[in-house]
């Protein structure tokens, strides 16, 4: 039986509202990569189990041809340890990419602060309020 069942709590997913402040963006990026911490160490966990279940179909084919059962029995789960095998590898690259944007937001999120963390302390330290973004242009 799997072990793969629907989850409701963990990584929380980032709102996608039109709130573009600095402490705002700098929240979604954390949450970003968060979510996809989760998400690579899951998938770590579902490639090791894929693997295994893989692994195991192919010692029941064994043992099923050790028992001289009909054929058809051993050439199912030989299709199984397979698909397994299959699915697997696809969990890896799934795993990757994961891996992948959780580093690309956390570079995503520094390099954010770094152009605009001063702006923001300056905008958030006075009492006057800032122009809308544009209102210079005109």
């Amino acid at each position: 039986m799997s072990d793969l069942a629907p989850t409701t709590g963990g990584g929380a997913a980032a709102r996608t509202d039109g709130d573009n402040r600095y402490k705002a963006v700098q929240q979604k990026l954390k949450t970003l990569g968060t979510a996809m911490e989760l998400a690579d160490n899951k998938l770590e966990q579902l490639l090791r189990n894929m693997r295994q279940n893989a692994q195991r179909a192919e010692g029941l084919a064994v043992d099923i041809a050790n028992a001289e059962l009909d054929r058809k029995f051993i050439e199912m789960t030989n299709q199984v340890a397979v698909a397994l095998g299959g699915a697997a590898t696809e969990v890896q690259k799934l795993h990757e990419t994961a891996q992948e944007v959780s580093g690309l937001a956390t570079d995503a999120r520094r390099t954010h602060a770094r152009l605009y963390e001063g702006l923001d302390t300056i905008r958030s330290g006075r009492r006057e309020r800032t122009p809308k973004p544009g209102f210079f242009a005109h």
